[in-house]
């Protein structure tokens, strides 16, 4: 999908033309981030730059890009005083006044890799990277998306450290990294950030993710207590419970009992080449249940290869029908379409920084850029150019 691509080049034509005052607006609601006038500049300089048409966005292009020299963009995110995780907040804001929906916003957690050379930078091992798709030398951090069918957006982000990591504190603050900073699975630190969520009420219907997280009992355990609908992936080796009395299988058998009338061919949304469609299937299972809550294993199955299936435990209103629940299985694609967008036209794996805030720093202004590429979009969409932005109390750079 283009859209994203095209408009951050139509940014870039009328970004000192018919839409400078919106890009202005925009960056003015993150000016109080930053106490003095020249970190200010740097900022709205360093989004202009991610939002260009420079292949590579780092230090050097993005100064040149600045009219500034690249020690400037480096102070910016080095040595300046600023909080990220402010602006992380600022910027999911943002995102969630103007695309947010609160029945149909979907929370999806996601990582993503980012290639690395040495052994310095924060975090940076040999560990599965599904950039590459195979083991490399490699960061990894998870993202948190929030998408709806008026758009989507990176809102939260925590770069993974391994246990070689976080098991060697001389290392860690050679690179930055706080003593206080100890391991976390990934499921953990994506628990972390749907909690950050909850706490900062972001208006959503639903969360989804992959297996990595599906499989993990104690996350969906959280939103269960918390009443969070969700359709999570999970292995075929899943254990589950049937309605049965005491009886368990494993995802693949139970879904491997059901009638071949039970399969129904659905579309999960629209991709690049139109509905992308499977054939369904959804058993019930946990007998013990809640009332107005129900949970379902459901089954997605490849039309063309009949062996190629994919799981999900679902847990939702009583009542939901299958067509919805399809549909968050396939809200999955938004994330990768972020991420697929943010390395593409924001700059998100462009940066050349070693240390752990300085890396947290340059994120988070490639979701920002992000951001304002998915305003931009639904602002186009419903044919209207001026974002709905609150205005903020500090005039910006």
């Amino acid at each position: 999908m283009r859209v994203f691509a095209s408009l951050s080049v139509f940014v870039l034509e009328d970004i000192t033309d018919g839409w400078s005052g919106d890009f202005a607006d925009f960056t003015a609601r993150f000016a109080d981030r930053f106490g003095r006038v020249e970190p200010r500049r740097r900022m709205v300089s360093y989004l202009r730059g991610l939002l260009g048409e420079a292949e590579r966005k780092n230090g050097w292009t993005l100064a040149e890009a600045a009219d500034d020299g690249p020690q400037g963009m480096q102070r910016l995110l080095n040595h300046y005083q600023w909080n990220a995780d402010a602006l992380r907040d600022d910027v999911r804001d943002a995102v969630l006044e103007n695309i947010g929906d609160p029945h149909d916003g979907v929370l999806i957690l996601d990582e993503t890799g980012f290639l690395k050379k040495g052994v310095r930078s924060a975090g940076v091992t040999r560990q599965y990277s599904g950039t590459a798709g195979r083991i490399e030398n490699s960061q990894v951090a998870v993202f948190l998306a929030y998408g709806c069918n008026r758009g989507r957006a990176l809102i939260d982000r925590e770069l993974y450290l391994p246990k070689d990591w976080t098991s060697n504190r001389e290392r860690c603050r050679a690179a930055g990294i706080g003593d206080d900073v100890e391991f976390a699975t990934k499921p953990d630190i994506g628990l972390r950030m749907l909690k950050r969520a909850v706490e900062s009420e972001v208006p959503f219907g639903w969360v989804t993710a992959d297996e990595l997280y599906g499989q993990t009992g104690r996350l969906r355990l959280w939103l269960e207590e918390n009443d969070i609908p969700h359709v999570l992936a999970v292995p075929k080796s899943q254990m589950v419970m049937t309605m049965e009395f005491f009886g368990q299988a494993r995802a693949h058998e139970l879904i491997g009992r059901l009638p071949d009338e039970a399969w129904q061919r659905l579309s999960c949304g629209d991709g690049a080449h139109g509905p992308r469609e499977y054939n369904w299937a959804a058993a019930p299972i946990r007998p013990w249940r809640r009332e107005g809550w129900d949970h379902w294993l459901l089954a997605r199955r490849s039309i063309s290869d009949p062996t190629e299936i994919a799981y999900y435990i679902c847990f939702c209103p009583t009542g939901t029908p299958l067509e919805k629940l399809t549909e968050i299985a396939g809200a999955r694609w938004m994330v990768e379409e972020c991420f697929q967008t943010a390395k593409n036209e924001a700059g998100l794996d462009h940066y050349q920084v070693r240390g752990y805030t300085p890396w947290y720093r340059h994120v988070t202004l490639s979701m920002a850029a992000l951001a304002f590429l998915a305003i931009l979009r639904a602002e186009t969409k419903k044919g209207t150019r001026k974002f709905e932005l609150m205005k903020p109390s500090c005039p910006s750079a």
